[in-house]
């Protein structure tokens, strides 16, 4: 296994010379990578077309103007996140003055995944480089264009000793996470954060974990069905499914299931057109095995629509399970396919207490025009972040961090987040030398009533 400690020292080396700190420093490297976004936009677009069949709009939408968008709000905000900041003191620190100044942790390790093997892997980068540290990027291998694209612009353009991405498989993440780095930024399954936290805490390494998780999407009587039909059909099927808060299964009041299932088939249709075989802009299945993991629930419940795949393209078209009770397989964990399962429901209190039985979601989406409704739901069920009467559009705001809680995820990040994660906030108390308080003694006479009185 190959050892990527002297890499790791090289960084650390260049890291400590403080050249990474200084604001300008972050600056120009953050419109150099813009820059490179720009001038290679065609060259990103065709590796993710081979590596996923992406269409040109997706591309641009999920991958490459999110980024933009997320590296132009960093720069207009940056000289305000890195400023030290100078906070209350309290009294009984009476003379002094308090400041919270952040810091770079040193060394990051990004660890991306496939799903969206260009934004997943820039923007935590663009969030390290902000906050001044230096990055190890460990890109997916089962996106092998788009992660030699990468490595070729990132190589070509920054010393090793700020940016390096290693390319390589479950072997090269595990060799890297046997290092020590200063912080790790994983992004991908459950199953894999789990290995990458135990890693960590052998170093004691803060983490941030981006995982998933089963998100549910709630259509109540009251909704636009129409409306809502469209936007989950987009929420859903975007990337084929392959999207860690795509809405993974759907409740859906039995008053309104049948007009609203017919409202989802017009809108699968109008989006993907009804044969994606076609059209050839459907994005594909990353691989054999996730391929056939998802054919294998089609046999779960009804289809009431799709279920079509092509196992030379590795594409599935856009399916609608039916009659599905959470004992099915296709139920038992999360997705990340074009197969959407739906359950009906009478009783709003009913499904909130299965979701609350089952592991907190890294998304919930409602559609309801009844703000009662709205609030219980937000009340009462613990989840990552979500939409009401949308989907996955919370991602799109720099002004809402994007993260999980429990087994969804640890730690959040986008626009300032994105800042926040790898920074750590050192607190600096300035202490007068103009007097000094005597109750603070223990030689003081009668000094713990007088701290007590201060206190209280």
């Amino acid at each position: 296994m190959e050892k990527y400690g002297d890499l790791i020292e090289k960084q650390r080396k260049f890291y400590l010379q403080g050249k990474t700190k200084e604001l300008s420093f972050r600056l120009e490297a953050l419109k150099k990578l813009q820059s490179l976004i720009r001038t290679n936009e065609q060259e990103l677009m065709d590796a993710l077309k081979k590596d996923l069949n992406k269409s040109e709009f997706d591309t641009y939408l999920t991958e490459i103007g999110i980024v933009l968008e997320e590296i132009k709000f960093t720069l207009k905000h940056l000289h305000a996140w890195a400023k030290p900041r100078r906070v209350k003191s309290s009294l009984a620190t009476l003379g002094s003055k308090s400041y919270i100044y952040p810091e770079p942790y040193g060394v990051a390790l990004v660890i991306s995944p496939w799903n969206y093997p260009f934004q997943l892997a820039i923007a935590p980068l663009a969030g390290a480089l902000a906050a001044g540290n230096c990055v190890i990027l460990k890109p997916s291998e089962l996106t092998p264009n788009t992660s030699a694209l990468l490595d070729k612009l990132i190589s070509e353009n920054f010393p090793e000793e700020y940016i390096a991405v290693v390319e390589g498989g479950v072997g090269v993440s595990t060799a890297l996470l046997n290092e020590k780095v200063d912080y790790i930024f994983f992004t991908g399954s459950v199953s894999v954060g789990k290995v990458v936290m135990q890693a960590a805490a052998k170093n004691l390494t803060p983490v941030t974990l981006e995982l998933g998780g089963k998100s549910p999407c709630i259509v109540h009587e009251d909704a636009n069905l129409k409306l809502a039909a469209k936007r989950i059909a987009w929420g859903k099927f975007t990337n084929a499914g392959q999207t860690c808060v795509a809405p993974d299964y759907l409740y859906v009041h039995s008053r309104v299931k049948n007009e609203f299932l017919h409202e989802l088939k017009l809108a699968i249709h109008d989006l993907y057109s009804e044969n994606i075989f076609d059209s050839g802009q459907f994005t594909k299945i990353v691989s054999e095995r996730h391929f056939k993991r998802l054919i294998s629930f089609l046999n779960n419940g009804e289809q009431y629509l799709g279920g079509k795949y092509d196992e030379t393209k590795l594409t599935i078209e856009p399916t609608i399970l039916d009659m599905i009770h959470w004992n099915d397989e296709v139920m038992q964990d999360e997705i990340f396919g074009p197969i959407l399962p739906v359950m009906d429901y009478e009783s709003l209190p009913k499904i909130i207490s299965e979701i609350q039985s089952r592991h907190k979601p890294l998304a919930l989406y409602i559609f309801t025009e009844n703000e009662k409704i709205q609030k219980k739901i937000l009340n009462e069920i613990s989840f990552g972040g979500g939409c009401i009467n949308d989907t996955v559009y919370h991602l799109s705001s720099p002004y809402l961090p994007f993260g999980g809680v429990g087994e969804s995820g640890i730690g959040a990040y986008h626009g300032k987040g994105s800042f926040d994660v790898f920074t750590h906030e050192k607190s600096i108390l300035k202490q007068t030398t103009m007097f000094d308080l005597p109750f603070r003694y223990p030689t003081m006479k009668n000094g713990l009533k007088f701290i007590k009185r201060i206190l209280n």
